[in-house]
């Protein structure tokens, strides 16, 4: 008989399975979706007992709760949803078709610093890694917007209300401007370093962002991470650190 000969196909079927349900497991573990879970699994149990011993009043019934069950449990349990989905975006058979989008925003980050260099324009540049960068967003204004260089060029103009904050770029998407920055509290004794550089430096050992600063007097680009500032790099020395810094991560910067 066929069903007593399962194919690879059967096989690679089951593996699927039951990778989705770990997955799925992993991700409400210690939520509240965990006893809604056995709640509708209760249900599914019951479900095939009234089948079994032909109770068809009591098998309408409940089929008729799963779909009301199902449809409160995607309601009210969205954000475990969404971060499941955004854990299975993470995972590295996604990463490499998203690190083509990576390197575009990385390289509209460089443009927009050359255009900056070349009008004389002083900007402040956040890249968000691993660290959520929420708090500092919700400072600004938010913009959720796509990364280009001329937009990012515009908002640092004299004329745009948004251009004395700073950009946060994080998930492929520039999200807000006009943020502001925690100073660092260490000596700063150049008195070249104004406050686009505290503040760059400020952040950098808050969090582990990567920021660019272009100066307006001088239109030196500095780069700073972890605490420590880098000064009067090229453009290529910027593009090269930024690649290192932030390679597969900027993409995923949470929410």
């Amino acid at each position: 008989m066929t069903f007593l000969k399962p194919s690879i196909t059967d096989a690679l079927d089951i593996i699927i399975v039951f990778y989705v349900i770990y997955r799925i497991l992993l991700v409400i573990r210690g939520t509240r979706a965990t006893q809604m879970l056995l709640g509708l699994l209760l249900l599914v149990i019951c479900s095939i007992l009234a089948q079994w011993f032909h109770l068809n009043s009591l098998s309408l019934m409940i089929s008729t709760l799963q779909a009301v069950w199902v449809l409160g449990f995607i309601i009210v349990f969205q954000p475990e949803l969404r971060r499941g989905l955004a854990e299975l975006g993470r995972s590295r058979f996604f990463s490499f078709f998203m690190r083509s989008s990576e390197g575009k925003i990385i390289e509209e980050v460089i443009k927009a610093v050359e255009k900056l260099v070349v009008r004389k324009f002083g900007a402040l540049l956040v890249l968000e890694r691993e660290a959520s960068l929420k708090s500092y967003v919700e400072t600004g204004t938010r913009l959720d917007a796509k990364v280009s260089a001329e937009l990012i060029a515009a908002l640092f103009t004299h004329k745009s209300p948004l251009h004395d904050g700073a950009v946060i770029i994080g998930r492929l998407i520039l999200k807000a401007a006009g943020c502001i920055l925690p100073l660092t509290e260490q000596p700063v004794y150049d008195k070249e370093l104004g406050t686009r550089h505290r503040a760059a430096i400020g952040l950098s050992e808050e969090t582990d962002a990567v920021v660019i600063v272009v100066s307006e007097e001088t239109q030196q680009i500095s780069l700073t991470y972890e605490g420590f500032l880098e000064r009067n790099i090229s453009i290529e020395t910027l593009r090269k650190r930024i690649k290192e810094l932030t390679s597969e991560i900027i993409a995923y910067g949470e929410d």
